[in-house]
């Protein structure tokens, strides 16, 4: 996490939104160094696509993944 005065914020204060947004790094801003503000990005939400895309041809589903499966635990299905 990032730390920096009130006073360069005020001088570069563009330079240091630049940052949060392309590394989404937090920043803390002090006032004769104690912590007084956080700057963090927006967080967007990612489909699942994007989640799963680095997963695509290395996992293989075989079967029904929705149907229960008892045999393998040796129990039965719960009401």
């Amino acid at each position: 996490m990032n730390t920096v005065s009130k006073s360069q914020l005020k001088a570069h204060m563009l330079e240091y939104f630049r940052r949060v947004e392309e590394t989404g790094e937090e920043l803390v801003v002090t006032s004769h160094s104690k912590p007084t503000l956080k700057v963090v990005p927006i967080a967007t939400k990612k489909s699942v696509d994007e989640i799963f895309s680095g997963m695509r041809k290395v996992v293989q589903i075989h079967g029904d993944l929705s149907e229960p499966e008892t045999e393998a635990w040796g129990g039965e299905l719960l009401p």
